[in-house]
């Protein structure tokens, strides 16, 4: 199983939440889940990570274990391997899954990253990785369901966080 997370901030808190496929190229996610976390972290610069990695951590525990965990944003910040969310986010799931970064717009230094387009789109996805080759994660998301830049289920979980209610287990 694969699962994209994301959070979304708002006044009283945050939303974090979680869509489940099998396949790289699903159009349809197996399950949805939405959490609500009402205390979270001041954003402090460079450190997103310590405000995000919570919300991401309880959406998850909502799930069974998956293979690959795909988030908005990057998995190393700079060459020298500092940590991005997406590393934070594999060694707090003691490196089992494979953590796959999707960034919209190019981060100056970040490391293992590779260009993807998708559709007729002129701008790239940022595409960087850890348990899994940079190159290789490229292909899968190059593969996503959606004839857009950004793959649709990718859109989903923006949208269900943004929006604060899933649909739980999808009927096949």
């Amino acid at each position: 199983m694969r699962v994209c997370v994301d959070v979304a901030y708002h006044e009283s808190g945050a939303c974090a939440a979680a869509v489940t496929f099998r396949d790289w190229s699903d159009a349809k996610a197996v399950d949805e889940k939405v959490v609500h976390v009402s205390k979270v972290e001041l954003y402090v610069p460079g450190e997103f990570f310590r405000r995000e990695l919570p919300c991401l951590l309880a959406v998850l525990e909502t799930l069974p274990p998956a293979k690959t965990g795909i988030i908005d944003g990057y998995v190393w910040v700079d060459e020298a391997s500092k940590p991005g969310l997406g590393a934070h986010l594999h060694q707090a799931l003691g490196g089992r899954v494979e953590v796959v970064g999707i960034a919209k717009t190019k981060f100056r230094g970040a490391a293992g990253v590779c260009e993807v387009m998708r559709g007729t789109s002129k701008r790239p996805l940022y595409v960087s990785a850890v348990g899994i080759q940079s190159e290789l994660a490229a292909d899968c998301v190059r593969s996503m369901y959606g004839q857009y830049r950004i793959p649709d289920l990718v859109k989903r979980v923006d949208y269900l966080c943004r929006h604060g209610q899933a649909s739980g287990p999808l009927p096949d």
